[in-house]
């Protein structure tokens, strides 16, 4: 049996971004890199966390920075000439508002799973409820298996108009009677600072990457001044890959 390197492993988590890679046929995932895909899973799936699909544009860079940790014989989450994490998966064509990667080099799948599962860093990337998505490469050299997994919390490619109704709905539950969409609204929330109404009594301007809640700051602010009537506008963050955030202006009457 050829002698490997003993099993490395290093995990990185980042909570965050560029232009993407060259367009290039698709990637065909390898026999370790599918048993790594559903171990994750699995391991998911017993922990009660929602299983992560995979993602293309996240295999690419996993797939990229696999290769170079093997050419270069080394285990580094920035290797000489990359970006930082969040930086390389934007430039793939990544849209995330969260990100972590786990990286290894071991002698084969099972092993390092298993040694990642071992380590608190790598087991909370595996099993970290927020990610929904995932990329993972896995290359064999002389020195060993050298693996890569890269994970997020995907961003939805949502219109203006789809953004602005998940936070009229969400002020709903806040128990503001009136709110609708409108022009002075947009208009603030590319202002930012400057109130593009006449008779608006106060604005909030957020940015947040989940369109589930309101950010807690911003439901304490909405729920203190209990107004009645708000009027809600979107504006686009000017990003098309990498950490992506929504941006609101709400205006209250």
């Amino acid at each position: 049996m050829r002698n490997c390197r003993p099993l490395k492993i290093a995990p990185i988590l980042l909570i965050f971004s560029a232009a993407a890679y060259p367009q290039s046929p698709p990637l065909e995932r390898n026999d370790s890199e599918r048993q790594f895909f559903e171990a994750v899973n699995r391991e998911r799936s017993t922990a009660g966390a929602a299983p992560l699909k995979w993602d293309n544009a996240l295999f690419a860079a996993a797939r990229r920075h696999a290769l170079l940790m093997l050419n270069l014989n080394t285990m580094e989450h920035e290797l000489p000439g990359e970006t930082n994490l969040a930086a390389r998966l934007g430039e793939a064509g990544a849209r995330f508002s969260a990100v972590g990667e786990n990286i290894a080099i071991g002698s084969g799948p099972q092993s390092i799973h298993e040694g990642w599962m071992g380590s608190p860093g790598h087991r909370a990337n595996i099993l970290n409820p927020r990610f929904t998505s995932v990329g993972i490469a896995a290359v064999r050299g002389t020195g060993g298996l050298y693996a890569v997994e890269d994970f997020s919390r995907e961003i939805q490619e949502l219109s203006l108009e789809q953004q602005e109704e998940k936070i009229i709905d969400l002020l709903g539950g806040a128990r503001v009677q009136r709110k609708d969409a409108t022009e002075d609204a947009r208009r603030t929330c590319q202002l930012r600072k400057t109130i593009a109404s006449q008779t608006a009594k106060f604005m909030l301007w957020f940015e947040t990457p989940d369109l589930d809640k309101l950010p807690e700051a911003v439901d304490r602010k909405i729920r203190e001044r209990q107004f009645n009537k708000a009027a809600v506008g979107a504006c686009a963050s000017g990003k098309s890959v990498g950490l992506t955030q929504y941006q609101f202006a709400i205006l209250f009457f």
